[in-house]
């Protein structure tokens, strides 16, 4: 949208990461709070991240790397519908892989430079692929990626006040972004812990299949006829997806309720209230419980 109104790669990126300082720890601090992170992940992937940002950022100050966006759109095309076919299947769980720091290091690299570069990319880079990994809940991914995006927007913001000099920010710009995101930041950390993980999953991938099938006719120079066709045809492509997801989560939740239970009218025993363990009165998602 920055470069839409005129702004440049390097100074858009500029403006979004200066932004992002603010809003990467709004969110964060809310993640925390409602228990979206994954300490041990954060740690592996913030560092790298760092590291991969400040390069990044350096290296658009003074280099156009438009031409890298269609394998970068393909790529998380690709990640996106892994995820949209595990949200969809009827156990989403399959065997959970430990986030390792030998593979969470180069994906904070690469989701580093790609993020600076391109003036956005951690968390579709990112977020995606511990989600597809199966290595954390699509919760947790979210708030690991959203708060190991602080050292990532610091540093990336350094690089860039080295490269293009803090005369030419405009700060005015800078200044709504911050205000906008600080506002929409603990609405969305709490939306993320309390939606259920198969539904939460779901809306992930078809975020991600979306926008890249955008950037990927845009970086190509689609014909406008051929971005509307392939934006119609991944829509209803998600929606199905989306929908059929939905009618699963609701069967898994009627299954989880004994017959007995729902004879007598309650999921506790008769004549009292629902117990408070349960994960039904608790608030909690059964396949996240099951995950944990």
């Amino acid at each position: 949208m920055l470069m839409i109104i005129g702004y440049g790669p390097a100074l858009s990126s500029a403006i979004v990461h200066l932004t992002e300082i603010g809003t990467s720890i709004a969110s964060g601090s809310f993640h925390v709070r409602y228990g979206n992170v994954d300490r041990s992940a954060l740690v592996k992937v913030a560092l790298p991240g760092g590291v991969g940002a400040f390069v990044g950022a350096l290296v658009l100050s003074s280099v156009d790397l438009r031409a890298a966006q269609p394998w970068t759109a393909t790529l998380l095309l690709g990640l996106g519908v892994v995820i949209l076919v595990r949200f969809s299947r009827p156990t989403i769980l399959g065997t959970r892989r430990r986030a390792r720091a030998r593979w969470l290091m180069p994906l904070g690299l690469a989701g580093g430079f790609v993020d600076a570069t391109g003036g956005g990319g951690w968390g579709p880079i990112v977020t995606t692929t511990l989600t597809a990994s199966n290595a954390l809940s699509p919760r947790k991914a979210i708030g690991t990626a959203n708060t190991a995006e602080i050292v990532v927007a610091l540093a990336a913001s350094a690089g860039f006040l080295v490269g293009i000099g803090a005369s030419s920010i405009p700060w005015d710009a800078v200044l709504a972004l911050l205000v906008g995101g600080i506002i929409a930041a603990p609405i969305a950390a709490k939306l993320v812990s309390i939606a259920p993980q198969r539904i939460l999953g779901l809306i992930t991938g078809t975020v991600v299949v979306l926008l890249n099938v955008r950037q990927l006719a845009v970086s190509l120079d689609a014909p406008v006829p051929v971005l509307v066709v392939a934006l119609g045809a991944g829509l209803a492509a998600c929606t199905l997806v989306l929908v059929l997801g939905i009618r699963r989560h609701r069967r898994e939740g009627n299954e989880s309720i004994p017959p007995s239970a729902v004879e007598s009218g309650s999921t506790g025993s008769p004549g009292l209230p629902s117990s408070p363990g349960s994960a039904e009165s608790a608030g909690h998602d059964p396949i996240e419980d099951q995950r944990d």
